[in-house]
């Protein structure tokens, strides 16, 4: 299952070797019991939190509307934009994302339920629920089945071999953050793939095509053309189409980041299609701890990135109510303690950093930034420089000698 089956890579233990079948099956009735134990005590505390989180949304995002009214003038711009910026983050991350997860459904409110309920994003919310809750969270950080790994325009492991057009990979990864919201409304839909393989003529394909359209319409209408055309009256109609423009931009960039935080540090594993073959409810219990990675933070950083912050708890329990995660964290983090592995947690800045310098490492042949100091850069590029012009024969032989030096490298003198 899971890592067992990857071969380990230079200087690489496998996290779950000392875990026997028996370790497993304990740790997934202990999950089980903890998961049971928030279901068991759900409540009108946690309605009165969704509700609550809801009316401030609302509240925030029609009083920044109305400020954004007068954005001629810079006061009311900053204000009015750093709100709706704010309120968006708040839809998306706590709001939408969760509702659409179904943990609030037990609920039984037909307002704030997964089957009605439709968000501030380019994608349906039918098309998201698909793409994320059947195929992300059931095959986490699976290569070739998780799109939301590497979005399915980055080289994602080291196992996955290096071609120079990886190179431009940190460039998509950012232009993919400034429109986020479309390039989720391209994956959910697998534009890439239906392209790839000839079935946009496809009805499905068509049909589902012509609801993203639709929705990207609705949202393109009421944030670039009536709410502008509303300021009209103050000379405020440029302003507030920029303003709009920032506050989606903004939220587009903070959701990217969080989610990259979740799935992509440096320390979080990825798999084999072969290694969930056959996988039991353990062994996929396990993935997801291996397989995700939390931010810690004030309680603000938690309902700002929608408690994504608890990427690990999420993941193992997508369906409790959000606002329970951060007290179920400490039982799970024990968990791990307990069996001996790693859980990877670190502060907003460095969890940013560090998948961003995963992604800066894998858009080169591997081992090649760890190699490189200030004393053999011009060597190291003129290596790299070979590998990119070179064919597949000059890349693999020099991938090969830098795989070879980095093996003598972490070889002890005797």
């Amino acid at each position: 299952m899971t890592t067992i089956q990857k071969k380990p890579r230079i200087g690489q233990v496998n996290p779950i070797a000392h875990l026997t079948g028996e370790d497993l099956e304990l740790m997934a009735k202990e999950l089980d019991d903890i998961r049971q134990s928030v279901v068991d005590t759900r409540g009108e505390r946690d309605a009165r939190y969704i509700r609550r989180v809801i009316k401030t949304q609302r509240s925030l995002e029609l009083g920044s509307r109305v400020v954004l009214l007068a954005s001629l003038f810079p006061p009311a711009w900053l204000i009015g934009t750093a709100g709706l910026s704010a309120s968006k983050i708040l839809e998306n991350m706590e709001i939408g994302h969760n509702i659409l997860h179904g943990q609030w459904d037990w609920m039984r409110d037909p307002k704030i339920h997964s089957t009605t309920w439709e968000w501030d994003s380019a994608t349906p919310a039918d098309q998201w629920k698909h793409a994320h809750n059947e195929l992300h969270h059931n095959f986490t950080n699976v290569i070739g089945k998780d799109n939301d790994l590497g979005y399915g325009i980055m080289r994602v492991d080291e196992d996955q071999p290096w071609h120079p057009m990886h190179l431009g990979q940190p460039l998509w990864n950012f232009v993919n953050a400034l429109f986020f919201e479309y390039g989720i409304a391209a994956y959910d839909l697998e534009f890439r793939g239906a392209v790839a393989r000839g079935k946009t003529k496809d009805p499905k394909f068509k049909a589902e095509f012509k609801a993203v359209r639709a929705k990207i319409r609705r949202q393109v209408t009421k944030d670039y053309v009536v709410h502008p055309t509303l300021s009209l009256v103050t000379g405020s109609f440029i302003p507030t189409m920029l303003a709009n423009f920032t506050a989606n931009t903004v939220r587009n960039l903070w959701s990217h980041s969080v989610i990259m935080c979740g799935h992509f540090p440096e320390g979080v594993q990825t798999f084999e299609k072969r290694s969930i073959d056959g996988e039991t409810k353990p062994e996929w219990y396990v993935r997801q701890m291996l397989g995700s990675a939390n931010i810690s933070g004030s309680k603000l950083m938690h309902i700002m990135t929608g408690n994504l912050s608890h990427q690990i708890e999420h993941h193992l329990f997508p369906d409790l109510p959000s606002n329970r995660y951060g007290e179920i964290a400490p039982k799970v983090r024990d968990l791990f303690d307990r069996y001996g592995l790693d859980y990877c947690a670190r502060p907003f800045p460095q969890q940013v950093y560090s998948a961003w310098h995963k992604v800066v490492r894998l858009s080169l042949p591997n081992g090649w930034l760890d190699q490189t100091n200030a004393r053999n850069l011009p060597g190291q590029l003129k290596r790299l420089y070979q590998m990119s012009t070179g064919g597949p024969k000059v890349r693999r032989a020099l991938q090969a000698r830098m795989a070879q030096e980095q093996r003598r490298s972490l070889t002890p003198a005797a």
